[in-house]
């Protein structure tokens, strides 16, 4: 789904019926005119008619802190990515106001630790419903996830027997403490529920930094978790700026009261982040940077493989971590492969608005983006790669790029050594296998992997070796809530969903039980 459309649909509903000829700025809670130019026509007009209707109750722009909306001193204004649209201006907190979310999340926990699995069971349940029951005001991102609701039930300890008779070994789990939850822009909701379902079900409480291009989503989730029931304090949301991002992720990462760090981005700023958790030794889980590889096999069924490309390749634009970033294609197959998919790409491919019927590829998340994809393209024509299909910017606007299919591909080029998260499907024949798996293993980074083959032996081969934390084997689309999702390498530490996802704000307590 489109960028646009959860930005668009989760800020500013009411631009174009409730607030007409005025900005967006923040005061008590919810949006109010601010004085200024107003957006022209040419800005709204894509998206002002699909804007009527949300409950002004989500179109949140202060942060939540304790239960209560909080303006800050200063705002920072979010941007529609389709159009350059001004979304609203939302409060931009600094150092202050991230202590004192997390004095309120600790004085919550201590309260909230308490509380009975079944009744966190309970309250995480009608959170969960009150997210299916606003999914097209939140953007129609929310999907029908357990999310943890029933985990929380199923949060065992051990009853170990040892050598001596009087005594009973117990093992323990107990919630870690208050998270501090770290998101990007690429799923604003999902990423949040991902790992505040698993810490609250835990019987954590959290603060989360929401990405500084998608606030409303996490505050319009704030909204709902306090119309279910969730304690005040439990969820905090501090928004900020770009400029203040990293002296607020500082704040909440190095503060005492904070026992768990869980983010989801770069590389570079996960070691980051890992340094100031290292003076405290805090419990960390990061999900990173990947660079997935996409191999096709000789033995693969063409069509498979390509409807397998499509998905992984231009989900989301190819603006998600676990995006195929080069495709490795053997000689024997690669020219049929080649040619499939470019067919592909231009009969299914539909770059617009994310409002437009059909759309299937909306902008990159700023110019910024698009500047990396044109420059990684730019790069391998430069060194002999040919662009099949694609390869400049779309004619829709600044943050729009074509579908892009480059062939003659080679190692030397950044697009196969550096995350596009863009859609660029750069092409590098190989002629054997352990080439293959040679050139995927190359990267220091191993989130996700794919590959495509009908020998049994190979598969099992492949995916054993494949240093990638998941898999994908004849399958382009690997997500799934019951699945642990995380990577080796530097693409992160731990893991979250399914049942494991849970255990990484638990801590386990060994009790040795005497006298009996």
């Amino acid at each position: 789904m489109a960028t646009c459309i959860w930005l668009r649909s989760c800020g500013a509903r009411r631009l174009g019926s409730t607030f007409p000829g005025c900005r967006l700025r923040p005061r008590a809670g919810g949006l109010v005119p601010a004085s200024g130019p107003a957006p022209g026509p040419a800005q709204l007009r894509c998206y002002a008619g699909r804007l009527a209707g949300l409950s002004a109750a989500l179109l949140r722009t202060d942060s939540f802190v304790g239960g209560r909306w909080l303006p800050a001193a200063a705002t920072f204004p979010v941007q529609d990515p389709a159009s350059g649209a001004a979304l609203g201006m939302v409060a931009d907190c600094g150092v202050r106001e991230a202590r004192a979310a997390v004095r309120a999340a600790y004085e919550a926990f201590c309260r909230w630790r308490e509380v009975s699995a079944k009744e966190r069971s309970s309250l995480l349940r009608k959170w969960y419903n009150l997210m299916i029951q606003n999914k097209d005001d939140l953007a129609r991102i929310i999907t029908a996830e357990s999310w943890f609701s029933e985990e929380a039930r199923r949060v065992y300890g051990d009853i170990i027997h040892t050598p001596a008779k009087d005594r009973r070994a117990l093992v323990l789990k107990q919630p870690i403490g208050v998270a501090a939850v770290i998101t990007p822009w690429n799923f604003p909701s999902a990423m949040i529920t991902r790992k505040v379902g698993a810490a609250l079900a835990a019987g954590c409480t959290v603060v989360v930094k929401p990405a500084e291009d998608t606030p409303f989503s996490a505050l319009a989730l704030a909204e709902l978790a306090s119309q279910a029931g969730i304690p005040s304090g439990v969820y905090n949301v501090i928004p900020c700026s770009r400029k203040n991002a990293k002296e607020v992720g500082e704040a909440i990462c190095t503060d005492p009261l904070v026992s768990k760090i869980s983010f989801t981005g770069s590389t570079t700023t996960g070691k980051i982040l890992l340094h100031h958790a290292a003076n405290s030794v805090k419990r960390v889980s990061m999900e990173l940077g990947g660079l997935a590889p996409f191999i096709v096999f000789d033995s693969a069924n063409v069509d498979q493989a390509v409807a397998g490309a499509m998905a992984s390749k231009f989900r989301n634009t190819g603006q998600t971590c676990v995006c195929s970033n080069q495709f490795l294609v053997q000689r024997g197959i690669h020219d049929a492969f080649v040619k499939a998919f470019a067919e592909a790409m231009k009969k299914n491919l539909r770059v617009g608005n994310g409002f437009e019927e059909g759309t299937t590829q909306g902008p990159l998340i700023n110019e910024k983006a698009v500047e990396k994809v044109e420059k990684q393209v730019n790069d391998a024509v430069s060194k002999g790669a040919t662009v099949v299909t694609g390869g400049k910017r779309h004619q829709l606007g600044k943050n729009f790029f074509e579908p892009t299919l480059l062939c003659n591909v080679t190692q030397d080029m950044l697009c196969t050594h550096e995350e596009t998260f863009g859609p660029l499907a750069p092409v590098i024949k190989f002629d054997t296998e352990e080439e293959a798996i040679a050139i995927a293993n190359a990267a220091d980074v191993g989130l996700a992997g794919y590959f495509y083959s009908q020998d049994p032996a190979q598969i099992w081969r492949v995916a054993e070796q494949l240093e990638v934390g998941m898999v994908g084997v004849n399958e382009g689309l690997i997500s799934s809530v019951e699945c642990p999702f995380g990577g080796v390498k530097q693409s992160g530490l731990g893991r979250e969903g399914s049942k494991y996802g849970i255990d990484e704000y638990l801590e386990l307590k060994y009790v040795c039980y005497g006298g009996l």
